[in-house]
């Protein structure tokens, strides 16, 4: 049902504060040197502040406006996820085949792996489990999710597990075999092609296209992966070569992290350290086999044994490129293993979709 005027000026106060927290929280995040800080700072006091706020609350269901302003960032960062398909980006696959092929059992053997540590010692319900262990993307695996009845708290935690964790072990670990500090990836940045006004207007015809597009197609998620797709065809031909300016990304994944946080609300501090826990299960569980694959990979590929691993860890695809940056390994390369990976699980997720579609879940534990 569409909001009226009285539902919006009722809902912009309470949006408001919650984007403001999400705001403060980013800063926060930002200023320690987070990974991903837009994101996660705004999902960590966003959420804190929900639990907070809504103890002993009965009435703890979603801002309206604040998910629909979610939906809409949702299907930025589609865009902006098809437009890193350019022309140059492709023509790297030729040299890195064989890496790139092995990223298939890989995303195939981690999720199953997590799938039955959700499933089997978490107890979570069939939808849960599965997007749960879905090995990359935090956005997609909420968005994609939602839509079949997952628990979207319970996914924000197992991804906002997986992402942190991975950030944090990689580096270190490499510190501990070598000696050597790995550069913190909150000083350093990508080059970028500043954005003007067309691309803006260009970046804005693409999500409502894609939109329209995912809907008359019937695609799972819709307002996300119809974006994606046509933002990777434009910019994959060569047709649109469109500049996604930081600020943009960076006010979408704030937007995104606080709608997240948000539905935190009834949720209780030892259910979510309990979730957070099996997330810890599952991360050890896919580094395990992404070095095991990363050995096995280093005598046939050419690149090397760490380059293989942080291109396989489940990590962000920013921040695992400038890990890449940071170990003076090109990070085209890396960004190549894990924009497969993400297009993959999203692609295997989206086939499972109807048959994973639920709405009651009454045979999962209360675990949030």
């Amino acid at each position: 049902m569409p909001m009226t005027l009285a539902d919006l000026h009722a809902e912009l106060r309470p949006t408001s504060l919650i984007l403001l927290i999400g705001a403060i929280g980013a800063a926060i995040a930002l200023w320690l040197g987070v990974p991903l800080p837009f994101l996660l700072g705004a999902l960590i006091l966003v959420g804190a502040w929900s639990v907070w706020r809504s103890a002993g609350v009965p009435d703890t269901s979603p801002r309206p406006m604040l998910q629909t302003l979610r939906k809409a960032c949702v299907s930025l960062i589609g865009v902006m996820i098809g437009a890193t398909f350019s022309p140059a980006l492709l023509e790297q696959l030729p040299q890195l085949w064989l890496s790139v092929m092995a990223v298939i059992p890989f995303v195939v053997i981690t999720h199953a792996l997590s799938f039955l540590i959700y499933r089997r010692l978490a107890r979570l319900d069939r939808a849960t489990a599965f997007f749960a262990a879905m090995p990359g993307g935090l956005i997609e695996a909420v968005t994609l999710g939602e839509a079949a009845g997952a628990d979207p708290r319970l996914l924000s935690t197992q991804h906002f597990a997986r992402v942190v964790l991975v950030i944090v072990a990689i580096p270190t670990a490499y510190y501990l075999l070598t000696g050597i500090v790995v550069g913190s990836a909150a000083g350093q940045s990508f080059d970028a092609t500043p954005a003007g006004l067309l691309d803006l207007v260009e970046l804005a015809i693409l999500c409502v296209i894609g939109i329209w597009l995912g809907r008359k197609l019937r695609l799972p998620a819709s307002y996300m992966i119809g974006p994606m797709l046509l933002s990777a065809i434009a910019h994959g031909s060569g047709v649109l070569d469109v500049a996604s300016p930081w600020w943009l990304l960076a006010a979408a994944q704030l937007v995104i992290g606080a709608g997240l946080g948000a539905l935190f609300a009834g949720s209780s501090l030892r259910s979510l350290g309990r979730a957070f826990g099996f997330g810890c299960i599952s991360v050890a569980a896919m580094l395990a086999v992404a070095v095991a694959f990363a050995s096995a990979l280093a005598p046939w590929s050419s690149l090397p044994f760490i380059a293989l691993v942080i291109s396989l860890a489940p990590g962000g695809v920013t921040e695992m490129g400038l890990v890449a940056l940071s170990l003076g390994i090109s990070p085209v390369a890396v960004t190549v293993h894990h924009l497969f990976r993400i297009v993959l699980t999203v692609s295997i997720a989206g086939w499972a979709l109807p048959r994973l579609r639920q709405h009651d879940r009454a045979d999962a534990p209360d675990l949030l």
